[in-house]
């Protein structure tokens, strides 16, 4: 089956006017030119779509069935164009979003609110991922844009400081450490039982936290890799726990939070995170949205 553009238009204009001669002027052309486009059409398609004789033009059934075809293909030939230069600005197109599990506390409801606002057309697919897992997949191509926790490659990736919050330490409800009338130190916790976050697949908190406080590792009676485990865990009486000030938000009953002295008053960083080399359009238009909002 093969027909033109041209044979669509003509069958279309013949639809909805009824009259070849109005369809021939409606088109600006003759009306044997048309009749011919008509027949080729029906050659094409293998059936006849209009009943005509001297009085009258009348679609069959199956020219009816044909119209809402036809209008339907030239609809996306004519949109097609306006289309591709929505997805070349970034204006239209697909967003990959990697994120961690802790920096949907405040942090990825309000991008995605800007995102939207600013770029409705630009459909975003989340991906729950640590950051480990996030550099693999924006290094493969999987995804355009992390927010992550540093260190990253700057030779692969380019980043922009997006959040920084305090380090707490949750503890259960009625807890001597909570209180203290003032902040936490290091020589204040005694031989606390810990729940610690994992080595491997929390390794940034894990990181950060044995960068600032010594710890004796025989008191970690948990590794998990979660803040919303650990925090259950707290509740439980389990033990006390490092957490960023955003856990907060996360309302877990049965726990307090403990102001925390470290040597950088607001240690925990969250980054926006992208490969250097990236051929989405929509990337750059994200990129520049949030550059504005925040």
């Amino acid at each position: 089956m093969t027909y033109t553009l041209e044979q669509l238009r003509g069958f279309v204009a013949v639809a909805e006017e009824l009259h070849f001669g109005r369809a021939a002027a409606r088109l600006r052309m003759t009306q044997p030119p048309l009749s011919r486009q008509i027949q080729k059409l029906e050659v094409a398609v293998g059936v006849r779509l209009f009943d005509r004789d001297n009085r009258r033009v009348l679609l069959t059934p199956a020219g009816e069935a044909f119209l809402g075809e036809a209008r339907r293909i030239l609809t996306l030939v004519e949109s097609a164009p306006d289309l591709a230069q929505r997805v070349s600005s970034g204006s239209r197109g697909v967003l990959r979003l990697g994120f961690t599990a802790a920096s949907t506390f405040g942090i990825l409801g309000s991008l995605l609110n800007d995102l939207e606002r600013h770029l409705p057309e630009v459909r975003i697919d989340l991906f729950e991922m640590v950051t480990r897992e996030q550099l693999a997949a924006l290094a493969a191509g999987d995804l355009d844009l992390g927010l992550a926790r540093p260190p990253f490659d700057a030779e692969l990736f380019d980043s922009r400081e997006l959040h920084r919050e305090a380090l707490l330490l949750a503890v259960p409800v009625g807890h001597r450490l909570a209180g203290l009338d003032r902040a936490a130190e290091p020589g204040d916790l005694g031989t606390e039982p810990l729940i610690f976050h994992s080595q491997q697949k929390a390794r940034y908190f894990y990181d950060l936290v044995v960068s600032m406080v010594p710890l004796a590792h025989e008191r970690v009676v948990h590794s998990v890799s979660q803040i919303l485990t650990m925090l259950w865990l707290v509740a439980a009486g389990r033990g006390i726990a490092f957490v960023p000030a955003s856990a907060m938000l996360l309302g877990v009953p049965g726990v307090e939070f403990v102001p925390l002295t470290t040597p950088v008053a607001e240690p925990v960083e969250l980054h926006l995170l992208w490969p250097r080399e990236s051929r989405n359009p929509a990337l750059r238009r994200a990129l520049a949205v949030l550059r504005d909002t925040r």
